[in-house]
């Protein structure tokens, strides 16, 4: 006895399979109509740049590695006249205030913020600098509970390290907008 496959089920998914690749298709054509892309690489109008200082903290190190090969980074030894730009990085704090607590006093909520503080110039260093003290802040709100106190711990740990690859982010972008008539 031959067992054969009923045609209603296989024209049934056929049918579902095409209207899936179609919805697919009209859902990128929609995104792609609204200038939707993926963020790619960056580019810069600079090839070599100095970060300071050195080792400095988690965000300038998180800083360096995130060039890749589109800007050579230089390295603690070499001159900065070798550089087109310095940016330095200072006053890297990390700060938790509580923000609310229970009728006992214990606390309930807490706001995690990481801020850090931009100095941008040429390696001339003449005139004024591209970016003179810009300070960027990151803030997250985190419940806390003292029975999961662990648990809570590592999550402010994932919230610091979000925060500092956002910052890093906004300072790539910020580097990605220098002209290249801003350089001189």
């Amino acid at each position: 006895m031959l067992m054969s496959t009923p045609t209603s089920l296989t024209t049934g998914t056929t049918r579902r399979a095409a209207l899936q690749w179609a919805g697919l298709a009209l859902a990128s054509t929609g995104l792609a109509g609204c200038g939707f892309r993926l963020r790619g690489s960056q580019a810069f109008a600079f090839q070599r740049i100095a970060i300071g200082p050195q080792p400095g903290g988690a965000v300038a190190q998180e800083l360096r590695r995130s060039f890749g090969s589109a800007v050579q980074v230089l390295a603690a030894n070499e001159p900065l006249t070798q550089a087109q730009l310095v940016l330095t990085v200072t006053n890297e704090a990390r700060e938790k205030v509580v923000v609310g607590v229970n009728s006992s006093g214990q606390v309930r909520e807490l706001q995690l913020r990481i801020r850090v503080l931009l100095q941008l110039r040429t390696a001339q260093g003449k005139g004024k600098g591209i970016i003179e003290g810009d300070e960027i802040v990151q803030q997250r709100d985190i419940s806390y509970s003292e029975s999961a106190a662990l648990a809570k711990e590592a999550e402010e740990a994932l919230l610091y390290r979000d925060m500092q690859s956002d910052i890093v982010q906004q300072i790539l972008r910020r580097l990605a907008a220098i002209q290249a008539g801003q350089l001189d």
